[in-house]
């Protein structure tokens, strides 16, 4: 047994074998997640059943095991309100800042290479969709026995 919150065998892979500037790709459940993502990315389908699990649960796992240097989040079209989910995002990701993409531009950024890992999430809130940049471990960070 793991001595770590996250045991999900692909996910753990994947972020073993990423690295510093890596991207990761936490999907809404209305997210094309076959035709905009990456060449080389892992694909993990968490969908279960509408809203089990969402983007804000991983997300919370994540932030324990995974230091964010950058994140990025899909926007309505101008003019539109800010969904909740972003406001959510911003507040679990602070003090980063959370950039804004439109649509299609966050589509490519989710088609780089750079892409590691998609997280396929049942959430079925709109523009719940978040694109993290992975960061370096600070000094000091590693526990030993």
């Amino acid at each position: 047994m793991l001595l770590t919150e996250l045991l999900h065998p692909g996910i753990l892979e994947a972020l073993a074998a990423a690295g510093h500037g890596a991207r990761v790709l936490l999907a809404d459940g209305h997210y094309p997640a076959s035709t905009a993502t990456g060449p080389r990315t892992r694909t993990v389908h968490l969908n279960l059943a509408p809203d089990l699990l969402d983007v804000t649960t991983v997300l919370d796992v994540l932030l324990r095991v995974l230091p964010v240097e950058a994140a990025h989040v899909m926007v309505p079209p101008e003019g539109a309100p800010e969904p909740p989910a972003i406001a959510e995002h911003r507040s679990m990701l602070a003090p980063v800042a959370v950039e804004t993409l439109g649509r299609f531009e966050f589509y490519d950024a989710a088609r780089s290479p750079d892409l590691a890992l998609t997280v396929v999430t049942a959430d079925t809130r709109t523009y719940a969709n978040l694109l993290l940049t992975i960061g370096v471990r600070a000094e000091g960070t590693l526990s030993t026995r």
